[in-house]
């Protein structure tokens, strides 16, 4: 099971430079077994929209959200634990939100983000799974 971190489906909705990967990898791998943040579903919807691609969100809600992959929060009480993260990685709060997601809910990370190879959870680009 995966968290996929926002930098993995911006990569192909914004067509990036590894957005054959990011294809690749939402399509072999059963969306069922991937999952996201709300922070990241909401990162996504607001840089899509700030960049006036509506149509590019609704179709990513209705293609990878609606089809399967799960949305996962932390309860406000283990959020007040992020400086702790932060802290001891020195990573920004949206990185220890992923971060903590991922420990919490046992998930192999999923992302472009080379802050996280500073912590103690190995990183894996989609390649890698694949």
């Amino acid at each position: 099971m995966y968290l996929a971190d926002t930098n993995i489906f911006l990569e192909a909705l914004l067509e990036q430079d590894k957005t054959g990967e990011v294809q690749s990898f939402l399509e072999i791998i059963d969306l069922k077994t991937i999952f996201i943040t709300d922070l990241s579903l909401h990162s996504i919807g607001i840089i899509l929209h700030r960049l006036k691609k509506f149509g590019v969100f609704n179709s990513f809600i209705d293609d990878i959200i609606v089809d399967g992959v799960g949305i996962l929060s932390l309860p406000p009480e283990e959020i007040k634990t992020l400086d702790l993260i932060a802290d001891e990685f020195n990573l920004d709060f949206d990185d220890a939100y992923q971060y903590a997601v991922a420990a919490k809910y046992e998930l192999k990370l999923i992302s472009f983000d080379t802050d996280f190879d500073r912590t103690k959870m190995q990183r894996l680009e989609p390649i890698d799974v694949l």
